[in-house]
């Protein structure tokens, strides 16, 4: 049976981090976290368990997840995020795997809880991820904050797992709209860097078709009050990266 390890990166994370830990406790056999200095009772509350704890000045979502991957002691790995859990099907599942590894990786569908209500429509379900992989053949990529495992091989083989990943995400609207401003701002910068232009029609086009295609598309409206809530961040953080990117350009003209 292979050996698996838990990497996690987490800051300020002592609402969910317990959480994240019982749920891997059973399931790898090893648990890396790597923390960018927590202010809050993280480190208080990952001490409590038999963790490999590393402090590392953030780096960048990407880079971040990357750096964590290389202190593993295996090549098998279980990533999450700090306010991330595994069900208990899905630590079941990974758990059978360990013991029949047919795949590069696996998927599998992120939950996602929004207000204390478990959103079930529009982009947030089933939100598939791959999280339980071969490091040896994937990495974390993406532009930032939108990070994502990606496998080298386009060829790789992968397999879904039974089993949700848990995922509270912002727990008051105040909260998701500081973070709405904070990713947005991020991305902005990354497309900044990555030379993406940012032309008028996709500061019109590109909200709309976003808030249209989650809200009603993928049924959103079914989620209610917060299903609109949802949709409509959707498509205000889509405005707002376009918007800064514009202005980023104005100051270097």
């Amino acid at each position: 049976m292979l050996k698996l390890s838990g990497v996690i990166i987490t800051f300020n994370e002592e609402r969910n981090i317990e959480k994240c830990l019982q749920s891997l406790v059973n399931v790898v056999d090893e648990i890396v976290v790597v923390d960018s200095f927590s202010t809050d009772q993280t480190k208080t509350i990952c001490q409590r368990y038999n963790v490999k704890f590393i402090e590392q000045k953030f780096l960048g979502y990407v880079e971040q997840k990357n750096f964590a991957l290389k202190q593993t002691a295996y090549d098998h790995v279980v990533s999450l995020d700090g306010d991330e859990a595994l069900s208990e099907q899905l630590q079941q599942s990974i758990i059978n795997s360990k013991g029949n590894w047919q795949y590069d990786g696996y998927y599998a569908n992120r939950f996602n809880n929004f207000c204390g209500q478990w959103i079930k429509y529009s982009d947030w379900y089933p939100n598939k991820k791959l999280r339980v992989f071969d490091k040896t053949k994937a990495e974390w990529k993406g532009i930032n904050p939108h990070d994502n495992v990606q496998l080298y091989n386009s060829k790789a083989k992968t397999g879904h797992l039974k089993g949700d990943i848990l995922h509270w995400t912002y727990q008051t609207y105040d909260e998701m709209d500081k973070k709405t401003e904070y990713f947005s701002s991020i991305a902005a910068k990354a497309y900044f860097d990555n030379r993406k232009t940012a032309p008028f029609w996709k500061l019109l086009w590109n909200p709309s078709w976003a808030f249209f295609k989650a809200y009603f598309l993928r049924l959103g409206f079914l989620d209610g009050k917060n299903g609109f809530r949802i949709c409509y961040q959707t498509g205000k953080i889509t405005y707002l990266k376009y918007y800064k990117l514009r202005g980023l350009y104005r100051a270097k003209s």
